[in-house]
């Protein structure tokens, strides 16, 4: 189960995915084979749950795309759950507290960082191939070092508190979502408002410190660069029905202006 986006993080790579909130198996395929990274599949907003989300990452890996999962809390029936069903990571929403990730973490980790339960399952290839014949020890090392842990960092109590939070053995990474943080912090939605300028840089120091990953999420190409500039490893390019939307836009907007041509004619 190599987590390619985990190899190409510690080589140094910026590496780049989108949110995946429709729902369906042949759009999580798509987005693979257009070259993104990784795939965040949306359980937190997104209509679906642990059945669908377990054929979308099974879709994502024919694609060779590293399929993450924003669970809907941190509850340790979300977490599992998507697992078991074969994520690479978990992104975990509205995280305030040191003791939350703390819980998050002996939740979703194999001991000795956790307690996660163990069970054949999609995660572990039912107890074959790569898994076939080894001991526990040796599946659950696999599983914690290949399986990503990332809080997310949208409140001010877990900005607060942040450099706790990346100093855990356990949390591999932080995903800053600047939109939620923005309202948290009384700046709402003002992307370059310095107040949440200062919040960003404080996660990026703090992971820097630990040699932790930052992911952060961008609605725009502009917010991509400057996001790039200021150091973020990993980047979240909008959403699959916002792109979709803005697709369409831009292809009706030239369509009709074949008509207006013509009718100058």
């Amino acid at each position: 189960m190599k987590n390619r986006l985990k190899e190409k993080l510690l080589n140094g790579e910026k590496v780049f995915g989108t949110f995946h909130g429709i729902g369906n198996a042949s759009l999580v395929e798509i987005i693979g084979y257009t070259g993104f990274n990784f795939v965040l599949l949306d359980t937190e907003h997104g209509p679906y749950d642990v059945v669908a989300a377990q054929e979308y990452i099974r879709a994502a890996k024919v694609a060779k795309v590293t399929p993450l999962v924003r669970v809907k809390d941190s509850q340790r029936n979300s977490l599992l759950k998507m697992l078991d069903v074969g994520a690479c990571g978990v992104i975990i929403p509205n995280v305030k507290t040191k003791a939350e990730v703390e819980a998050i973490i002996l939740d979703s980790k194999y001991a000795p960082i956790g307690k996660r339960g163990f069970g054949p399952n999609s995660g572990n290839s039912f107890l074959t191939g790569e898994f076939s014949g080894k001991n526990l020890n040796q599946i659950f090392e696999i599983h914690n070092d290949e399986t990503l842990v990332i809080p997310q960092c949208e409140t001010k109590e877990c900005l607060d508190q942040i450099e706790e939070i990346v100093a855990l053995k356990g949390v591999d990474g932080i995903f800053v979502g600047p939109y939620d943080l923005s309202v948290a912090l009384g700046c709402l939605g003002e992307t370059n408002s310095p107040l949440l300028i200062k919040a960003m840089e404080r996660v990026i120091d703090a992971c820097k410190r630990q040699e932790k990953f930052s992911f952060i999420y961008c609605q725009t190409l502009e917010e991509v660069k400057q996001r790039i500039d200021m150091g973020y490893n990993a980047i979240t390019y909008s959403m699959d029905s916002l792109i979709f939307v803005e697709a369409c836009e831009k292809m009706l907007k030239t369509m009709r202006g074949f008509t207006r041509n013509r009718e100058r004619e």
